[in-house]
């Protein structure tokens, strides 16, 4: 790390970073307030301002700082440490969890909160950018998914912003310890959240920079006819530079609009299925057409396999009515239609079979 100077600095010196990778873009520019509340939604940051007015500041974690244009101190890295502080002095502050704040203070010792906190100041930001990499990306203090992938993109713009993406991941991933295949996949699909940030998240209901799960794009990437469907080739310098705007705003809405039938959840099965489900045509019309995905994953098999579930399928409920059979108090009246119905298809499949037989 560069050279930096170990000070105490006065609480009221001290302004939040608005441009932190832990916060939405939205929340960019935003008061100091604003950013207070938008951090204390998230309730351990409550912990944490009882852990400090129950201990005091831990003098071994301090803030990274720089000067600003202002006389003060910008927070780097220590946000949500300067917040509970800020909280513990002003508790008016807080617009939510209001009689939380008040408990935390009645179990607060006054001289466990902190006038001054230790910090290290340093010349410049980009001091200690790269070493935010080691301790949240790669470190014991890791940050979501979304975090992180700002964190990487801001590496990219600042430090290569002429390099391809491949190129620059291989150099980022040196700087903060990582994976090069991970920087990379992360950084495209970083790439394609900002088309979508940028479409108003396609002006899906309660889908915003706050609830989107960045983990269901990553976790795509790595599936190979789901990149395709989306225009990502890891084979390019650019994986990015083909994107499939139409393709891209159709996934978003497979994952996250609640309003279609056939929503899916990103989870490795779904994620999985979809992308065996992409490699067909005939199962990804039937998608397209509404068909749940484990529906339309039928049709990516020849129509043998197709037979052959179908009968298993049959077979398995079959069982499940024998033994209701015993449990049932009577009947339904229309039992015997029902079972005649299953006995002709049966004969129907069978003699379909003996014909097929007899062909050869």
């Amino acid at each position: 790390m560069a050279n930096a100077i170990h000070k105490r600095i006065s609480v009221a010196d001290l302004v939040l970073d608005s441009e932190n990778p832990r916060l939405p873009k939205s929340m960019s520019n935003k008061s100091e307030k604003e950013i207070i509340n938008f951090l204390l939604s998230d309730a351990s940051l409550i912990e944490l301002m009882l852990a400090i007015g129950k201990n005091g500041f831990f003098e071994g974690e301090q803030l990274l700082v720089v000067p600003d244009d202002g006389g003060k101190y910008l927070v780097v890295e220590g946000n949500r440490r300067l917040s509970a502080v800020k909280l513990l002095h002003n508790p008016d502050l807080g617009e939510i969890y209001k009689s939380k704040i008040t408990q935390v203070l009645k179990e607060t010792d006054e001289n466990n909160i902190p006038d001054e906190i230790p910090c290290l100041v340093f010349e410049k930001k980009d001091d200690i950018l790269k070493y935010l990499g080691y301790r949240h990306i790669t470190g014991i203090k890791s940050w979501k998914l979304l975090e992180k992938a700002r964190y990487l993109a801001k590496l990219k713009d600042d430090y290569f912003p002429s390099d391809s993406i491949n190129d620059a991941s291989r150099e980022i991933a040196k700087m903060i310890g990582s994976r090069k295949d991970y920087v990379i996949r992360i950084l495209a699909g970083y790439r394609l959240y900002e088309v979508i940030e940028k479409n108003g998240f396609y002006k899906i209901s309660g889908l915003d920079d706050t609830t989107f799960y960045f983990n269901y794009l990553a976790d795509s990437l790595s599936r190979s006819n789901i990149s395709k469907f989306l225009g990502v080739d890891f084979n390019k310098d650019n994986p990015t530079e083909n994107i499939q705007y139409e393709n891209l705003k159709e996934w978003t809405d497979w994952l996250f609009n609640k309003d279609l039938p056939n929503k899916i959840i990103g989870d490795s099965e779904n994620l999985n299925t979809l992308n065996k489900v992409l490699a067909s045509s005939e199962a990804l019309k039937a998608f397209r057409d509404g068909e749940n995905l484990f529906i339309a994953i039928e049709f990516t098999d020849e129509f043998d396999v197709q037979f052959e579930n179908a009968i298993k399928n049959a077979i398995k409920q079959m069982e499940k009515a024998d033994f209701l059979t015993v449990k049932i108090q009577r009947f339904y009246s229309n039992l015997d239609n029902d079972l005649n119905e299953i006995y002709q298809r049966i004969r129907k499949i069978k003699s379909a079979k003996e014909f097929k037989d007899g062909e050869f």
